[in-house]
């Protein structure tokens, strides 16, 4: 047992075997249908997510956990004698950031440490693995945060969105521009910037087209990308992620390439066969 633990909320889509491999604490968010919610990927799945949508036609929307969730789920690893670094999904998309520091206030000073990564699923994972190694090496938690606002700075993400459907019910995309996109089969490209998702791209065609299209212009940018870990985050698009893990892994020296499933922010927000490279720049190009 390390001496920090590291958690996460259910945003960052950490798979359950990097979990148990580094023991990261995960406090899930909620999806509320109607009058009710579900704590993420725990009493509700992305597919039972679809399915209800499919039936009954509205999206979910998606709940921050209480400060009353944060302290249950912290006092088991205070009282055993850890300290805790949070990474927070990014504090301009929820108020799960906020109730973190609500309830950090609820412990003795420093013993819970929260950091906002200004990122959401795989943007996440990416630092929570890098502080879970760094709390292994013996690393404090304030160096822990110290490195997580580095790191965050660095970390590139591109989400392709294979239907305008999910963006259109949620109201993020008129009703002309549903249209139009639908009839010219229009895909758009989100990305991370300063904390919020903004649209960065659309490519035009086949879905086989623009995955081809996102993982070239990785590639041609493949100089300036860290080779440790580069994530693929997928929702019911898992040809097409490994599509991308295998040319990755055969066109470059990346050392790892994971393919992780997108949860509950993927799946509200982008709607299935949707698909997201996520990876870090090199310090030299910050």
């Amino acid at each position: 047992m390390t001496q920090v633990k590291i958690f996460a909320d259910s945003i960052s889509d950490v798979p359950n075997s990097w979990i148990e491999q580094y023991d990261i604490g995960i406090v899930p968010l909620y999806v509320v249908f109607g009058e009710t919610a579900y704590k993420d990927k725990l009493e509700i799945t992305t597919t039972d997510i679809y399915r209800r949508v499919d039936e009954g036609g509205e999206l979910p929307g998606t709940a921050a956990p209480s400060p009353a969730d944060f302290v249950t789920a912290f006092a088991p690893c205070i009282e055993q004698g850890q300290d805790i670094v949070f990474i927070s999904m990014s504090s301009k998309l929820s108020s799960t950031y906020q109730n973190a520091l609500i309830a950090a206030e609820e412990f003795p000073s420093g013993r819970v440490r929260v950091v906002d990564s200004m990122h959401v699923s795989g943007g996440v994972a990416l630092l929570v693995i890098k502080a879970a190694l760094a709390a292994k090496d013996g690393a404090s938690p304030q160096q822990i945060v110290e490195l997580v606002e580095e790191w965050r700075e660095r970390v590139e993400m591109e989400v392709l969105v294979d239907s305008l459907d999910y963006l259109h019910r949620g109201g993020r995309v008129s009703s002309v521009q549903h249209m139009i996109g639908s009839l010219l089969k229009i895909r758009p490209v989100l990305r991370i910037k300063d904390g919020f998702v903004i649209s960065a791209d659309k490519y035009r065609g086949k879905t086989e087209k623009a995955v081809q299209r996102m993982l070239q212009h990785l590639l041609d940018n493949f100089h300036k990308i860290d080779r440790d870990l580069i994530i693929v985050a997928q929702t019911l698009a898992e040809k097409a992620a490994g599509y991308i893990r295998t040319t990755l892994l055969e066109q470059t020296d990346a050392k790892e390439v994971a393919i992780i499933e997108g949860g509950c922010a993927i799946s509200c927000h982008c709607g299935p066969r949707t698909v997201a490279i996520m990876y870090m720049r090199k310090a030299a190009q910050a």
